[in-house]
């Protein structure tokens, strides 16, 4: 009944609202402002548009309504107490250019989460200035090339990335003015690190790595790694994008790293999709600290002032970020506690490793022994259906498709990620449900081609999709 577009459902001459009359003057708008088309907008009820939006609301999946097992994106659930606490007018209606001096209680707020991450990661100083993971990447990349130009190393123009990176590493690497260098993985999944001796000189100016690697793998040589770089007089780089694995767990200071960035609104409760907000917050280590961008919270004669670090790398955002996701991080670390925050990585990591214990009966687990955060199956094993269809049979049993062909190390890739706030019921469903689908395959498989059956859209032609964008009303007139 209600899968009218709202455009379908307008009538000339209806309102939704009627305002009152009023004594204030108008003014008309300057006519070099004003369009010269007629506007296309629909013209409904109040009850039309609520039941509009509420219809598209249902519609949605997202991590209020069921697990989202999407590997490498740590798609948890986000304590609506942290929600609530951000809405406090008190933070909300500040404005970033107000003095120092009238804004203390949210200058305060950023210097203990700052204390906090510092302790959390081992590092010196933490900027929450960029707004994304990639965002991040970049920012910590121009750190790296600062750091190197100060020293007057400007030969320095080589970032190693291992196969396995995230796919936003090389494009970081890129935008930031370096030269891509590819390492190769063993065949455990892991960093080669004799092909890492190869490829060393003294033209690399850092290396990133994530770690748990995109494998969901921990890089058991990453101390030699770390070692290699620096003694070839590189910088490390930690992509902090899997570091809800780690958390409470291991410090990338002491693995190494000289510069991190962590997605806040990922591992810290923000709520992670549909394009922000998010901070792709940096921290830095002894050498990098003094490069941080933006300006850095201090604490000076009993006072938070806001001061740019002596070799700041400039500004990357309009004022200082994200003050909401800040905020939100903040709560999430304070009513964990030291006593709990540690829970967060060893349940992440116990519930990975029990899907994949669940399911490498019939899915094909390309790399062997225990995994981190994520485990990453290569397809069915009887080969009888492909990724792509498993995951579009998925959504038949109301759940939300894993991550698919991605790492491109293995051509039927399933990555799986079913984070620690997942109950074991909830992920007993779920492996219920790849069961199925792998007894499916080998009986009746077109079940699987021809999937899903029970959305309001079947499968899409993605290819049309991405050449043929329609995206307004208007184009599909």
């Amino acid at each position: 009944m209600y899968d009218k577009l709202i455009f379908e459902r307008s009538k000339e001459g209806r309102v939704g609202i009627t305002l009152p009359k009023t004594e204030v003057k108008d003014y008309p708008l300057p006519k070099e402002h004003l369009t010269k088309r007629d506007l296309l907008l629909p013209e409904v009820s109040e009850v039309d548009v609520i039941r509009h939006y509420t219809n598209l609301s249902l519609k949605n999946y997202g991590v209020d309504r069921g697990i989202y097992p999407l590997g490498s994106c740590t798609m948890k659930y986000n304590p609506k107490i942290n929600e609530e606490l951000s809405k406090n007018p008190k933070f909300n209606n500040l404005h970033p250019l107000q003095p120092d001096v009238t804004s203390q209680g949210a200058l305060e707020l950023e210097y203990n989460l700052e204390k906090l991450l510092n302790e959390i990661l081992g590092l010196k100083a933490f900027s929450f200035a960029p707004c994304a993971g990639a965002h991040g990447e970049l920012t910590g990349l121009m750190m790296i090339k600062a750091y190197h130009e100060k020293n007057k190393d400007y030969k320095r123009k080589k970032i190693l990335i291992p196969d396995s990176a995230h796919g936003t590493n090389p494009a970081s690497v890129a935008i930031a003015g370096f030269e891509v260098v590819n390492l190769r993985s063993t065949e455990e999944g892991t960093v080669d690190v004799e092909h890492l001796k190869e490829v060393l000189d003294d033209e690399v100016a850092g290396m990133m790595l994530t770690n748990p690697n995109t494998a969901g793998l921990y890089e058991k040589d990453i101390c030699i790694i770390t070692k290699l770089v620096h003694d070839a007089g590189g910088l490390m780089y930690y992509d902090g994008a899997n570091f809800n694995a780690l958390l409470g767990l291991a410090k990338p200071s002491a693995m190494g790293f000289d510069v991190i960035h962590l997605n806040l609104h990922k591992t810290f409760s923000t709520p992670h999709g549909g394009g922000g907000p998010g901070v792709g917050a940096v921290g830095a280590g002894e050498k990098l600290k003094t490069f941080l961008p933006n300006k850095h919270v201090r604490l000076e004669n009993g006072l938070y002032v806001r001061r740019k670090e002596k070799d700041s790398i400039g500004n990357v955002s309009y004022f200082q970020g994200n003050y909401n996701v800040i905020l939100k991080a903040y709560a999430y670390i304070l009513s964990m506690g030291k006593e709990n925050i540690r829970n967060v990585g060893e349940f992440a990591v116990l519930n990975a490793n029990y899907v994949k214990a669940a399911l490498e009966e019939y899915y094909e687990v390309p790399v062997k022994g225990a995994i981190m955060h994520e485990v990453v199956f290569n397809g069915l094993k009887s080969k009888k259906a492909s990724t792509l269809d498993v995951a579009k049979r998925l959504l038949d049993y109301g759940f939300h498709p894993s991550t698919i062909y991605f790492p491109l190390l293995f051509s039927q890739s399933m990555m799986v990620e079913p984070v620690e706030t997942e109950s074991k019921e909830t992920i007993d469903e779920f492996i219920d449900a790849l069961i199925k689908i792998a007894h499916e395959a080998e009986k009746t498989p077109e079940l699987l081609h021809d999937a899903p059956h029970t959305t309001p859209v079947r499968r899409l032609d993605e290819v049309l999709a991405a050449r043929e964008l329609k995206v307004k009303y208007r184009d599909l007139l």
